[in-house]
C-alpha cells in the first residue's frame, strides 16, 4: 500500500512581526533613555542601572562584572550632568554680568538723581529695577510727563534701548483717594502715568514688543503711607529690565521622596 505523503501545513507569512516587535521594543527602550538623558536626578543612577539590567536580563551577571559595568554607566551619566551644570554654571555668570552692568550704566548715568534721592537703581533676581519719584515726572494728580522730566526719561531709554530684555513700567501711587473726571482712582491714574513713561520710551526707540505698562494704585507700597515723606516716596514709577530665565540644574529640580 502507498505511502500517504505527509501534508503541509500553510505558510507562516506572520514571523517578521516577532522580529519587528523586538525592534519596536528596543527602539522604546532607547528613547526613554534619551529622554532620562534630558533631565537627570544624580540621586537616582543606581536605581535606573538596577532597573534597567532587570528589564534587560543582566542581573544575573557576575558579580565583578556587573559592578564594573555599573560603575561606568554611573560615570557616564555623572558626565553629562557635571557639563549640563558647567553649562548652565556659564550661562549664569553671563547673566549675572549682564544685569549687573546695567545697573551700573543706570546708576552712574542717573547718579545726581540717585544721590538727591529722586532715583533708586536695585539688582534682584527678579532684574535690575530703576524707581523714579512721581514729583520728578508729573504734575500732582497728572499724568503728562513734564518737559523737564523728558530729557531724563530720554536718557534712560538709550542705555535701556541697548539691551533686548523685556521691561515693566509699573504707576504707583500713595493712599490718599484721588476722584476727578480723568481719574476716578488711584487705578487710572497709576495706569495712566505708567503708560506715558511707556510711550516715551517706545519714541525713544525702544521697540514695543519689549514694553508692559501696569498700575499699581497703592498696592505696593515702599514707605508707610502715614508721613508726608512716606507718600512721597509711594508716588513713584518703577521701570525693570527683567532678567531672562535660566533653565534649572538638575540639582534644583530634584524632587523629594
Amino acid at each position: 500500500m502507498a505511502r500517504r505523503a505527509k501534508r503541509q501545513g500553510p505558510d507562516n507569512h506572520d514571523r517578521w512581526l516577532v522580529s519587528y516587535a523586538d525592534f519596536i521594543t528596543l527602539l522604546f527602550a532607547f528613547f526613554v533613555v534619551m529622554y532620562a538623558l534630558s533631565s537627570v536626578n544624580e540621586g537616582k543612577y543606581k536605581v535606573f542601572n538596577v532597573s534597567m539590567s532587570q528589564a534587560f536580563g543582566t542581573q544575573g551577571a557576575a558579580a565583578d562584572g556587573g559592578t564594573m559595568k555599573l560603575t561606568e554607566q554611573e560615570m557616564y551619566f555623572k558626565s553629562l550632568v557635571d557639563r549640563r551644570n558647567a553649562r548652565l554654571a556659564e550661562k549664569q555668570r553671563k547673566l549675572n554680568a549682564r544685569m549687573q552692568k546695567l545697573n551700573e550704566s543706570l546708576t552712574t548715568k542717573m547718579a545726581g538723581f540717585v544721590k538727591n534721592g529722586q532715583m533708586t537703581v536695585s539688582q534682584s533676581n527678579r532684574g535690575v529695577t530703576l524707581d523714579i519719584n512721581a514729583s520728578m515726572l508729573f504734575k500732582p494728580g497728572e499724568a503728562t510727563v513734564q518737559a523737564e522730566a523728558v530729557q531724563t526719561l530720554a536718557d534712560v531709554a538709550k542705555i535701556l534701548a541697548e539691551e533686548e530684555l523685556a521691561i515693566e513700567v509699573e504707576g504707583h501711587t500713595d493712599n490718599i483717594p484721588i476722584s476727578n473726571a480723568q481719574f476716578p482712582s488711584n487705578w487710572e491714574l497709576s495706569s495712566a502715568r505708567a503708560s506715558s513713561v511707556v510711550r516715551l520710551f517706545i519714541e525713544q526707540g525702544i521697540i514695543s514688543t519689549r514694553l508692559k505698562a501696569t498700575g499699581l494704585a497703592d498696592n505696593v507700597p515702599i514707605e508707610e503711607n502715614s508721613s508726608i515723606e512716606g507718600r512721597a516716596r509711594n508716588r513713584r514709577v518703577a521701570v525693570t529690565v527683567l532678567a531672562p530665565e535660566v533653565e534649572p540644574s538638575p540639582a534644583q529640580t530634584t524632587t523629594q521622596e
